[in-house]
């Protein structure tokens, strides 16, 4: 099935949410500094620990564990940088860069594709590289989505030594890497158009540095400098942090849709903010992305301010608005309600087949 409510929302509704939040949207930089060195700061830390095998075997899981989540988090910082306009600090987003985005093969360039996500017309489509309709296909499909997370860090790795230089020997090997493989999302068909102000100059200056660094790295372990044990422990953390951005995902969105465009009342209620205080609340849905169906309202909401607007509209809102069918209580209720759906869904199996072939198409 489709995501409920086809018509259109309530234009006085969503002005009065406007107006509701209207004080909070400016950033505050001062806490994304902050909140960023401190966390890739001890995560980096943290991961040295566990790298080098310092301590019992305690100390080290201990470290490994609270590495990757430390790491995830800093990592959904490019979440933020996507949405900040051109003249919102610059000096983050190249600090951001230079520290984590570069070093951990995430670029912020790479997640461009996150605005497709909130483009009325793609959003919840084969041509929305952030969306599967998991909700609405058999449980297999959640199965296979999850069996991808082994193999992300290996493809981020292929992305950057071997397709990067690849890549420009040819125009039109360089236009397919580009639509193709060249964005961070879960919708394997997903193929990104190029708008004409893409900023290809920026993207060879990331692609490149990330090459360099692995180009150094793959020196270090080739001469010995590095032994290899760490290439595999290293291999093993960032599958664990880029896991918990997955498994994440699955809570985002009801992912009931199956294609067709849907109204802006409809994307709201496939959305889902986890409202429940809990600590794994806080782990895994770190900087604003506990309230997911909010962000889809207000993109360029910072997500320090996000709390704050969610008890204003919570308690300003009539009790039949159609924000307050996003709450849900905690990730497990989340994936249960998803989980359910795909298994009413076990026949459904031209669903998938169908995405394909229109993501395939393009937009």
């Amino acid at each position: 099935m489709n995501a409920p409510s086809p018509a259109s929302p309530d234009r006085f509704a969503l002005d009065d949410m406007r107006r509701i939040v209207a004080d909070l949207f400016a950033y505050r930089p001062g806490l994304y500094w902050l909140d960023f060195c401190l966390s890739a700061g001890l995560g980096y830390v943290l991961a040295l620990v566990y790298l080098t095998g310092s301590g019992p075997v305690a100390v080290q899981a201990l470290a490994f564990v609270g590495a990757g989540v430390l790491l995830f988090r800093a990592g959904t910082f490019m979440h933020e940088i996507v949405h900040m306009n051109g003249q919102a600090m610059p000096g983050f987003r190249l600090f951001w860069n230079l520290t984590y985005g570069i070093p951990l093969l995430m670029p912020s360039l790479m997640y461009r594709n996150h605005l497709d996500h909130h483009n009325i017309n793609r959003f919840g489509t084969p041509q929305d590289g952030e969306y599967l309709p998991l909700g609405s296909a058999p449980a297999a499909e959640t199965v296979k989505y999850l069996l991808q997370v082994p193999i992300l860090p290996a493809l981020a790795v292929l992305r950057f030594l071997v397709v990067t230089p690849l890549s420009y020997l040819h125009p039109g090997l360089r236009r397919w890497v580009m639509r193709r493989v060249s964005s961070y999302g879960s919708n394997p068909y997903y193929q990104r158009e190029l708008p004409a102000d893409e900023p290809m100059a920026l993207w060879a200056l990331q692609e490149w540095a990330c090459f360099a660094w692995l180009a150094g790295l793959a020196t270090l372990f080739v001469t010995g400098v590095l032994p290899w044990a760490v290439l595999g422990k290293v291999y093993l953390l960032m599958t664990f942090a880029v896991g918990l951005n997955w498994v994440r995902n699955l809570a985002a969105h009801k992912y009931v849709n199956t294609g067709a465009r849907m109204s802006y009342q409809g994307q709201l209620e496939d959305s889902i903010n986890i409202t429940g205080q809990t600590w794994l609340t806080a782990l895994l849905f770190p900087v604003g992305l506990r309230y997911h169906a909010l962000h889809h309202l207000f993109p360029a909401m910072p997500y320090h301010a996000m709390g704050e607007a969610h008890r204003r509209l919570m308690a300003q809102l009539p009790a039949d608005a159609s924000y307050r069918m996003t709450d849900c209580p905690n990730f497990f209720a989340a994936v249960s309600q998803l989980w359910h759906g795909a298994r009413r869904s076990v026949g459904n199996t031209d669903l998938m087949q169908s995405w394909r072939r229109l993501g395939a198409r393009g937009a």
